[in-house]
């Protein structure tokens, strides 16, 4: 899904999204003399046949066709422009046989040509073949079976084609990243476009009507299908059958039957900006999501209202028990394309009234930007518009001007750095609505915005100093009462000083008899210190003395029980002498 949201952004690059309203595209070309040079050729002066000048040029040449009508089958196989002189006239039939035009190269441009009677299936007017770049512009195409057809091919334009009468008006199998652009596709195709098994296109800014279905999308995804007319064909102004992952948006569905067809397994498509006026809307089995970026499509039965007055319908549109569309339309969807600087801007416009004669421009001498458009509908009634504007084309502020009288707009919260989205509202006659960013006005603005400022910041300035004046009456007053304090305070040091004068003195005299106190110390200390010397040799004598005394009362002892024993030992002796005589 994301893949297919992003290549929604391709459209603003390759063309401007053309107005969704009914439109005619003219293909006109004037008639043009050349000159023969080595890469250009003429036919039929230089060659009779298309093809026989193709095969005789080289890659990259030029092949104009004068007008006439060619009965050969047209095969490109080299890069080359094949330019016809007039669309209308300058006619190549396939006699009912076969490819009218088959290329198989890459980069080939065929312009301004009436491709008719193609084979029967499966063969076309112009076939595209494996092939890239290549560009299919400003062609009638009629009576063929598949009219324009892009197989297994890539990067390619079709672009201001007329497409009539041919089973499938435009056909892509396998084909990715081509653009289907600025054709009309009308009467008796079986299908205006068909895209099969085909993704990452973008199919914009067609009229298809008058076919069996409009757009036919099958088992194809992350395509882009935006700001085309879809009206009066027969089935279903579009139709996606197993395909998912397309966004559909900003085409106007008209008189079809159904607007939408989608069946069971095109899941997660992206459809939105659509204008749908059918009997009946939409049909589906699948889940898809009906709005992006908070808006919808415009369904002309929806009977919701609109209370906050922003464009946008306050109740969902339900189309059945898996499909709503959260944020319907109020009006009819417009774009319109302004491209400035090389650069293209969208802007956008919901209304109620009918949008014509869009138009941009610049004032000459004060450089405003203006967009201009008229609003018509049943007078007496109540109009509104709901306008996108691209900040990058016309940056703020925004006078909104009906006719000459000027309206004050609402500027919607959705509004962002990209995009000022306004909002206004009117009573219906025909108006003219101009939009206008001045760079006076702005300069005003700027110098207001400016002022305002300054006004601020000397309010701001004059609190401050009002709040200071009185934080510096504060402190002058706990200035005086620090001085009248330091007085005080100086009055007593004064007083303590004379004390201290005294206590200094009193205090040499303590230091004087400390310090005869410490000689007197250090005196006795050092008499102390003999004193405990003679203690101590003669503390050693006494030790001596009892060592000595300890050892005699030893031997002594150990003497008499030797002594003792002995005697005992003889006494016995004796007696047992005596006791054996």
């Amino acid at each position: 899904m994301k893949k297919a949201i992003s290549i929604l952004f391709l459209i603003s690059c390759l063309l401007s999204t053309p107005s969704l309203i009914t439109r005619e595209i003219s293909v006109k070309a004037s008639p043009v003399t050349l000159t023969a040079d080595p890469i250009t050729i003429i036919v039929p002066d230089n060659y009779t046949t298309i093809q026989g000048a193709i095969n005789n040029a080289s890659s990259g040449a030029t092949i104009f066709v004068r007008t006439g009508t060619y009965y050969e089958h047209v095969v490109i196989n080299k890069t080359i422009t094949l330019v016809g002189e007039d669309s209308n006239f300058t006619i190549i039939d396939g006699y009912e046989t076969n490819n009218v035009i088959y290329i198989r190269a890459d980069n080939v441009t065929v312009k301004s040509f009436t491709v008719r009677k193609s084979g029967m299936y499966p063969y076309s007017g112009i076939l595209v073949d494996h092939s890239t770049g290549n560009v299919i512009i400003n062609n009638i195409v009629i009576y063929n079976y598949e009219g324009i057809s892009l197989l297994y091919s890539s990067s390619n334009v079709v672009c201001g084609n007329t497409i009539s009468s041919n089973y499938d008006g435009i056909y892509l199998y396998s084909s990715s990243s081509n653009v289907v652009s600025g054709n009309t596709i009308f009467s008796s195709n079986y299908d205006g476009i068909y895209l099969y098994s085909s993704s990452s296109n973008v199919v914009c800014g067609n009229t298809i009507s008058s076919n069996y279905d409009g757009i036919y999308l099958y088992s194809s995804s992350s395509n882009v299908v935006s700001g085309n007319v879809i009206l009066h064909n027969n089935f279903a102004g579009m139709s996606l059958y197993y395909s998912s992952s397309n966004v559909v948006c900003g085409n106007t569905i008209l008189s079809n039957y159904p607007g939408i067809d989608l069946a069971l397994l095109s899941n997660y498509n992206i459809i939105y900006h659509n204008n749908f006026n059918n009997t009946d809307q939409v049909w589906s089995e699948s889940t898809n999501v009906w709005n992006y970026d908070d808006e919808g499509n415009y369904w002309s039965d929806y009977t919701g209202q609109d209370l906050n007055k922003d464009g946008i319908g306050d109740d969902p549109y339900v189309i059945n028990m898996v499909n709503k569309d959260n944020y319907p339309l109020m009006g009819t969807f417009y774009e319109f394309g302004i491209t400035l600087e090389r650069e293209t801007y969208n802007a956008t416009v919901i209304s109620n009234s009918t949008i014509s004669v869009f138009r941009f421009q610049i004032g000459a001498e004060t450089g405003n930007k203006i967009i201009h458009f008229n609003v018509t509908s049943k007078d007496g009634t109540s109009g509104f518009c709901r306008v996108k504007v691209p900040i990058g084309l016309m940056n703020y502020p925004h006078i909104v001007l009906v006719d000459s009288e000027e309206i004050i707009p609402t500027v919607l919260n959705v509004s962002n750095e990209a995009y000022a989205y306004l909002y206004f509202t009117y009573l219906h006659e025909n108006h003219t609505i101009a939009i206008i960013s001045s760079k006076t006005l702005a300069l005003y603005f700027e110098l207001l915005d400016g002022y305002v400022k300054l006004q601020k910041d000397l309010y701001d300035l004059n609190e401050t100093y009002y709040a200071l004046l009185e934080n510096y009456n504060i402190l002058l007053s706990n200035y005086t009462q620090l001085q009248v304090s330091f007085g005080e305070l100086n009055n007593s040091y004064l007083e303590h000083l004379v004390n201290f004068s005294a206590l200094f003195g009193n205090y040499n005299i303590l230091l004087y008899n400390y310090t005869q106190l410490q000689v007197s110390f250090h005196d006795l200390n050092d008499s102390y210190l003999e004193h405990l010397l003679d203690y101590s040799e003669q503390m050693q004598n006494i030790r001596n003395l009892t060592y000595i005394l300890v050892a005699l009362a030893a031997i002594l002892i150990v003497t008499t029980i030797y002594l003792s024993k002995r005697a005992h030992t003889n006494a016995i002796s004796r007696i047992k002498a005596m006791e054996e005589k």
